[in-house]
């Protein structure tokens, strides 16, 4: 019966999986030349996130932002589990114009992808250079010392196995230097709808929650960061509901973001 099942629904998944990678060709296509057009990164990032909002509606994809209003008004940086693929774009959607991403620095050399990230205003980092990562590190900082709220996924990549790996200093240390709170976040769902084991999307709801800021106690920096690097993943850890990968062997890594 299972097997009768599988070969009913797999024309269904074809179908749907060629009509969600048009819908994704054409609404990108229209939000590149939107980037390329407008002035001001805010625009652009307006338009990119109407464009994001849109697909994932036309997709089967139904976005849910929870808590948004727990953002603060100023500057922050927010810091979130990564599951997929397209969670970036998940985040295009969820998060106001006023924010950058944080993104690896491979993501810059893609074709036509590069284009538009820098036209959005990304921050690319290296991953494997030591000193080229220093440089981009700084240069992030720069940019969130100058007032820019940014994203960043610091666990800097995602796995097939469901669980939350250990996180990366880059995001908190930024925040620590610029005096600004982190907000943790959650996404739910994208490990459905974009698998890491599958090449095919699938349609499902996706919920992406905030948290209250947190603020560093210490004055000093790395303290800081290794305290709002702590307590982010701990709320994170806990409102996630998966398993902690810190420590354990992970199934290879699928994807890296900063």
């Amino acid at each position: 019966m299972n097997g009768v099942r599988r070969l009913l629904i797999a024309p269904l998944r074809i179908v749907y999986g060629v009509y969600a990678a048009v819908a994704f060709l054409v609404i990108a296509s229209c939000a590149l030349l939107a980037t390329l057009v407008l002035p001001g990164v805010e625009r652009r990032r307006g338009a990119a996130r109407a464009a994001a909002r849109i697909f994932l509606w036309v997709a089967g994809m139904p976005l849910t932002v929870k808590s948004l209003e727990l953002l603060p008004p100023g500057q922050c940086v927010v810091v979130s589990n990564h599951v997929s693929y397209i969670d970036g774009l998940v985040y295009t959607a969820a998060l106001p114009p006023r924010f950058g991403f944080v993104i690896k620095r491979e993501m810059n050399s893609v074709p036509v992808i590069g284009l538009f990230l820098r036209r959005l205003g990304s921050e690319f980092v290296e991953r494997f250079n030591r000193h080229r990562s220093a440089s981009d590190a700084r240069r992030v900082l720069r940019t969130a010392i100058s007032g820019h709220s940014l994203a960043f996924f610091p666990e800097g990549t995602f796995t097939k196995v469901p669980g939350l790996l250990k996180f990366h200093s880059g995001a908190f240390m930024t925040a620590a230097r610029a005096g600004c709170p982190v907000v943790p976040a959650v996404v739910r769902g994208t490990r459905i709808t974009f698998a890491p084991t599958s090449h095919w999307p699938h349609p499902g709801r996706i919920v992406v929650e905030l948290f209250p800021p947190l603020v560093a106690a210490s004055s000093k920096a790395d303290s800081a960061a290794v305290e709002l690097r702590e307590g982010a993943r701990a709320v994170i850890l806990r409102e996630l509901g998966e398993p902690d990968l810190t420590g354990k062997n992970a199934e290879e890594p699928e994807s890296a973001a900063a």
